[in-house]
């Protein structure tokens, strides 16, 4: 049987990624009924962390508990990885010892390296390249509250980073437009947008937002971007999502961000914490996409 990894979004279908965010929604309102099923029984996921998290482990954790499995935290040191063991060494041998990987690094390189050699399914928890788990959540919770995303407006306003180049791939997926707006020296990879032509890029983040559905921005510093906060700090200060620019969307239109949040810099408080902002469903939902994105390439394999 071929090994199912998720390493982007791509790796799925758009017929499969809807049907994901469907079963997602099903399995939070069976637990919400606390009538959820374990539906992977002694089944063990391996979670390997070289950055820090907070939603990530929690929700991968509770949700092999709530499954029926069990998942086992490594961090740098828990590992041969920290000590120079290869990622093709490593995947060979965890994967003749769990049912599933998730890993949490620096580098899409790596985690591709691993998933070749890997028996078993690859998670894509966050790398510098993608951040597919949080789009799962993000188009769940946008079906929850406003129906289908299909032909509507996302305006991503700030860093064209991680989460940006995953709406990019999840704009043609589920069948929305995508409006970028960032500075010219961090706008989303060049090889990327020219393999999604549809993607409008916008100087002004008023043009963006302008009309749109769904607001979304993320922190201007991520983990990695210290040494040049200030450089940042001054680039994006034009690209702050405040009421002001809310107000320039579509009168239903509701905002997103992946968290951590700093506050008073991508976005401000009266945003995250207004009438528009889907930010804790958001959040929660990690957890019940997560499962339905397990049980899609653990239960079969």
């Amino acid at each position: 049987m071929t090994i199912r990894h998720f390493l982007t979004l791509n790796d799925l279908s758009a017929e499969q990624l809807n049907g994901l965010i469907h079963r997602a929604i099903e399995q939070k309102q069976a637990w919400q009924q606390n009538r959820a099923e374990m539906t992977l029984p002694g089944r063990t996921l391996a979670m390997i962390f070289e950055k820090a998290s907070t939603r990530t482990r929690v929700s991968f954790e509770t949700g092999m508990a709530q499954l029926g499995g069990h998942a086992i935290f490594l961090s740098p040191e828990d590992t041969q990885l920290g000590r120079g063991e290869t990622p093709e060494d490593t995947a060979r041998v965890l994967s003749r010892l769990v049912d599933a990987v998730m890993i949490r690094n620096h580098s899409q390189q790596v985690l591709e390296r691993f998933a070749r050699l890997s028996q078993v399914p690859v998670i894509n928890g966050l790398t510098n390249r993608f951040h597919p788990c949080q789009l799962l959540a993000d188009m769940q919770t946008y079906v929850e509250h406003r129906g289908s995303i299909a032909g509507r407006t996302v305006a991503w306003v700030g860093d064209g980073n991680n989460m940006c180049n995953s709406y990019i791939h999840a704009a043609k997926l589920f069948g929305f437009c995508l409006r970028v707006s960032a500075p010219a020296s961090y706008q989303p990879e060049a090889e990327l947008l020219a393999e999604h032509p549809a993607v409008v890029l916008a100087s002004d983040p008023r043009d963006a937002v302008a009309g749109a559905d769904l607001v979304v921005t993320d922190t201007w510093t991520s983990m990695g971007d210290d040494e040049d906060r200030q450089a940042r700090l001054n680039a994006f200060s034009k690209y702050q999502v405040n009421a002001a620019l809310m107000a320039l969307a579509a009168p239903d239109a509701v905002f997103m961000h992946c968290l951590p949040a700093h506050r008073g810099e991508e976005v401000t408080d009266e945003v995250m914490d207004g009438p528009q902002s889907l930010v804790w469903d958001e959040a929660g939902n990690r957890l019940h996409a997560q499962k339905a994105l397990l049980e899609h390439l653990i239960a079969q394999t």
